[in-house]
């Protein structure tokens, strides 16, 4: 997208660099001189936020990995050691603890600014599935590393979670076995968790290497959702994205250090500073806040369908509300990208963001009375968005006519202008 190269080495080291590995030039043509879309806002600065994110977990689990002792007889004193001996131990701890959250938060604000200004359709489907990925692989750390501190929640989250795999039909008991290392959730559990939840991380780092590639080959959608037509339509991502991501991130930041320093333990479960006990089981057993929508949605399933029971049935609708994402590119039929020009899809969407924060909500419930029925009238209504709505949205909305170029529609006020037209594909 960003055309030839324009990187001049400034000296003989650089250019004695640039002759054999070019990485000064990659970093130029990458982040100083990329052509960025000129009317992207700051929805668009939370991907650098999830970079800072990803590189903090990184860099604490590491540091915590060196205090930690994978030992269902000593995780839980260990904990208890980095936040009581380790210099510094408890800011690292509710750094890496409360960042996940952060990670999650941010994440899921990208993912609604994607739906919402459709960066998944043509050309960026590799791209949004690589988000998909990298979201996937997400839930995976955030689950294992829930289960490291060993407390009741802990233990006992590991427990019905990895259970879920028995229901499998053929392969259910030997993997749900595999995943155990045993018979039961027990040492080897322990270890095969704090295993992948340290090397999750670095792999996600790869994918948002390939996550990265992708974005620069397809180029950045923007709130307009037309394409790049020419250079007034772009400015250098050095000094215009890049302080607009700095003062993106020092906001998210002020966020972030509240809960670091004021309010560490609001995100996290009481029960988890007690140690797992596996003779006692809490009253109610929750994941993290930032699974709790998938679990109210394994929960729904109350019933059989046909020859699968209920549990099953659960476990199925679970894990096709992840992989129904990976297809959605497919799934929207309409021409137009930004909800900016779609006005009955703008009303979907805000129905579709209320649904999954009623979908967290009813996670975090005893699963009974009114909190099941409400969460299988909230499980229908998720899947009927992407199975029934944008299908058929695509066929029948009017869209708003679309600017003639991004200059226009910054000039305009980043709607679309009276001077343009819309053309037959970009109507319903």
């Amino acid at each position: 997208m960003s055309g030839e190269s324009t990187y001049e080495p400034s000296n003989g080291f650089t250019k004695w660099m640039d002759d054999r590995l070019p990485i000064m030039r990659l970093g130029y043509d990458s982040f100083i001189v990329y052509p960025t879309p000129r009317n992207l806002n700051y929805w668009w600065t939370f991907g650098a936020i999830l970079t800072f994110c990803l590189a903090i977990q990184i860099v604490t689990g590491i540091v915590l990995a060196m205090h930690y002792t994978p030992h269902v007889s000593m995780a839980f004193n260990s904990v208890e050691h980095i936040m009581r001996d380790v210099n510094y131990g408890w800011l690292i701890r509710y750094v890496h603890a409360n960042g996940a959250s952060m990670f999650f938060l941010a994440v899921y604000i990208h993912m609604f600014r994607s739906l919402y200004y459709g960066s998944y359709k043509a050309p960026r489907e590799v791209l949004w599935i690589l988000g998909v990925l990298i979201y996937l692989l997400m839930m995976a750390a955030g689950f294992m590393g829930y289960v490291l501190p060993w407390g009741q929640m802990s233990f006992w989250g590991a427990t019905v979670i990895t259970n879920l795999f028995g229901a499998i039909p053929l392969i259910g008991d030997p993997l749900r076995e595999w995943l155990w290392g045993g018979f039961s959730v027990d040492n080897p559990t322990l270890n095969r968790f704090f295993s992948l939840h340290y090397l999750i991380p670095f792999l996600i780092a790869g994918v948002v290497a390939l996550h990265i590639w992708a974005l620069h080959v397809t180029g950045q959608n923007n709130p307009a959702g037309i394409d790049v037509k020419d250079e007034q339509d772009t400015v250098r991502f050095t000094p215009y994205a890049t302080i607009k991501d700095v003062f993106g991130l020092s906001i998210f930041l002020l966020l972030f250090g509240y809960f670091v320093f004021f309010n560490p333990n609001a995100l996290g479960h009481a029960d988890n500073y007690i140690e797992a006990n596996p003779l006692v089981t809490p009253p109610h057993i929750v994941p993290e806040w930032y699974l709790l929508p998938f679990y109210a949605i394994l929960r729904a399933i109350t019933f059989d369908i046909g020859p699968i029971d209920s549990k099953l049935g659960g476990v199925i609708a679970m894990f096709a509300s992840i992989a129904i994402l990976f297809v959605l590119p497919w799934l929207d039929t309409s021409k137009v990208r930004s909800a900016r020009f779609r006005p009955l899809f703008r009303q979907f969407f805000w129905i579709f963001v209320v649904c999954c924060l009623g979908l967290g909500y009813l996670g975090g419930q005893p699963a009974e009375g009114g909190y099941v029925i409400a969460a299988q009238i909230l499980t229908a209504y998720y899947f009927a968005h992407f199975l029934i709505v944008l299908p058929v949205l695509g066929l029948v909305e009017k869209t708003k006519p679309l600017p003639e170029s991004i200059a226009q529609s910054v000039l305009s006020g980043g709607g679309g202008s009276s001077e343009a037209t819309a053309s037959p594909e970009t109507r319903g």
